[in-house]
């Protein structure tokens, strides 16, 4: 029976390539569309465990304190993440709320979960129970989570606030944005090797 752990076929064509081993820096394209096949991660797979971690930690800073506070003429009001969600919710546009709970806050977290289940059966060399289960769910969840989108809600609403009253930056607003980064890393396209390591 022939195997097919060596090709690697384009998200965007479906072209098929061999893979290649890449150093630093490097890159793959597809010829066809010029879609990236593969990118060099460099992380194994004890720092990707502490960097999801570190991510799980920074989401609960996010989500649980405040992400700005404002204030004009001595009244003070602070906002977190889950009451912009129930703001949203009050309003004609429920809908609206559900997505943003989704996209903000439930994707990330389960994607932090399953990172951190997988993982850490990783670190034994092993498989963990609904190892494909949990990969197929990574990758549905990858375009759901928009915490950068969040974040450059969040820095717009700072900046435009700021000529009209007194607007604070909150703890959760970094600890968003570098959330939103470790992300990017730890959760991206890159995750598909965890299927060659395992």
């Amino acid at each position: 029976m022939a195997t097919t752990d060596h090709l690697i076929i384009c998200e965007h064509c479906d072209c098929v390539y061999e893979k290649v081993t890449l150093a630093k820096h490097q890159k793959t394209l597809c010829t066809r569309c010029g879609g990236v096949l593969q990118r060099y991660n460099g992380l194994s797979v004890e720092q990707r465990l502490a960097l999801t971690f570190t991510a799980a930690v920074l989401w609960t800073f996010a989500n649980f304190y405040p992400v700005m506070s404002i204030s004009l003429k001595g009244l003070k009001n602070s906002a977190t993440l889950w009451d912009s969600v129930l703001a949203l919710s009050q309003g004609p546009i429920t809908f609206i709320a559900l997505v943003a709970a989704v996209s903000m806050i439930i994707a990330p977290v389960f994607q932090l979960l399953l990172l951190i289940w997988v993982l850490s059966y990783a670190l034994a060399n092993q498989r963990s129970p609904g190892f494909r289960f949990c990969m197929r769910w990574l990758e549905t969840l990858r375009p759901w989570s928009m915490l950068e989108v969040c974040l450059l809600g969040a820095m717009v609403a700072v900046f435009k606030l700021a000529g009209l009253l007194d607007v604070l930056p909150g703890i959760g607003l970094f600890a968003l944005a570098v959330l939103s980064l470790m992300m990017i890393r730890i959760a991206g396209r890159d995750i598909r090797e965890l299927w060659d390591i395992l």
